[in-house]
């Protein structure tokens, strides 16, 4: 098991240990960092997901106002 040290403002750590008073702060930290480490995993994914759906809508054929009016005149019942 590592240990770490991190600066925080008074503040934040006075909030802290009031609002986890009781509980064991080691395993909340460690909660925080996990969630931190997950969370950032899932914003680069939708990053690439993002990049993937934009970088395929460049190759698609495009349809003028005309031609898309056209197609649903005909394909109405």
């Amino acid at each position: 098991m590592a240990t770490v040290n991190f600066s925080v403002p008074d503040e934040i750590k006075a909030a802290f240990n009031e609002a986890f008073k009781g509980e064991n702060k080691s395993a909340i930290i460690a909660r925080l960092m996990r969630e931190a480490v997950e969370e950032k995993e899932r914003r680069e994914q939708r990053k690439t997901l993002i990049w993937e759906l934009t970088r395929s809508r460049r190759n698609r054929p495009t349809a003028s106002d005309e031609e898309i009016r056209k197609i649903r005149e005909e394909e109405r019942p």
